[in-house]
């Protein structure tokens, strides 16, 4: 009888305390979630506050207290922003640019990590690191060199200084991060596809490519945020307003706007609006891709 008393309480203390760890566990799981929505809510107050803007009058956009929500709401913000801002041309420049960068940098960033992943050649290691180390280079050391190389080959004020160099390897960071997505994907494969009378480059086609799927999705995302709101390079290449990619054509209207004293002057609703629909493609194309930028991130991470 004393055994089996012993015996219940001792099933009661570990019952008991299996049931505080989970409500332990369940309070923390709550407890990171107010947090995460709590950095989310502060992090997204920027774009939302900009949303805002684009639907109020210019009365109500500096209005002190501050406001959300629109009274009334303006819709001639956005007919107004684009009649005066070149907002189709400069949308088909930032796409011509965005795709061909795109194209260059998935081609040779995958060409030169199949490299060093897979292929054995003396010098390796010590050459992959000294593409890394380029990493730690600032842009603005090149900055001068390259500007008088594509002057001297009159690339400037056009799209080449753009999207040439993205041929030539498409960056020491994309080539870490397919390097180690491709060693994660088994040699058997490889062994295999040369049984079957695959060539290096045959393996690279139709063994390692169709399986970095989930790699190439992500050098892909990150590709097209960083051209869409590219301004550096642009701002330096690009003199001519007609060339200029959304981001430098929108702080060009804004100068001149400001240096007009005429009728012309854009009210800052207006620049709030063409802001708005340049912002909107980046966060579209994040939302419906975030599962497979998650995942190329977290396989391209799990294999040194």
């Amino acid at each position: 009888m004393a055994t089996t008393t012993r015996s219940n309480t001792g099933n009661g203390g570990i019952g008991g305390w299996l049931q505080s760890m989970s409500r332990r566990q369940l309070v923390g799981q709550i407890l990171v979630y107010i947090l995460l929505v709590a950095v989310g809510f502060m992090l997204a107050v920027p774009f939302l506050w900009l949303v805002s803007s684009s639907f109020k009058t210019e009365t109500d956009a500096f209005r002190i207290p501050p406001s959300f929500i629109p009274r009334p709401v303006e819709w001639g913000n956005y007919a107004t922003g684009l009649t005066d801002f070149p907002f189709v041309r400069s949308t088909i420049n930032t796409l011509i640019i965005v795709v061909w960068v795109m194209v260059g940098t998935v081609l040779s960033a995958s060409l030169v990590a199949y490299g060093f992943a897979r292929v054995r050649f003396p010098g390796r290691t010590a050459l992959f690191i000294l593409v890394l180390s380029t990493m730690m280079i600032p842009t603005h050391v090149t900055l001068i060199p390259q500007y008088l190389l594509f002057r001297e080959l009159r690339w400037l004020d056009s799209f080449k200084p753009l999207i040439v160099p993205h041929f030539f390897g498409g960056g020491a960071f994309y080539i870490f991060l397919l390097r180690q997505f491709f060693l994660t994907i088994p040699l058997d494969y490889d062994d295999a596809a040369r049984i079957d009378g695959c060539g290096t480059f045959g393996v690279f086609l139709r063994i390692i490519l169709p399986l970095s799927k989930p790699a190439l999705g992500t050098m892909a995302i990150f590709t097209f945020m960083g051209q869409w709101n590219a301004f550096f390079e642009p701002l330096i290449y690009l003199n001519r307003f007609e060339t200029q990619p959304l981001a430098v054509a929108l702080t060009t209207w804004v100068q001149t706007a400001h240096g007009s004293t005429s009728m012309h002057y854009v009210p800052w609703v207006a620049i709030m609006a063409v802001s708005t629909l340049i912002a909107l493609p980046p966060v579209m194309v994040f939302f419906f891709a975030q599962r497979h930028f998650i995942q190329g991130v977290v396989v391209s991470g799990m294999k040194g």
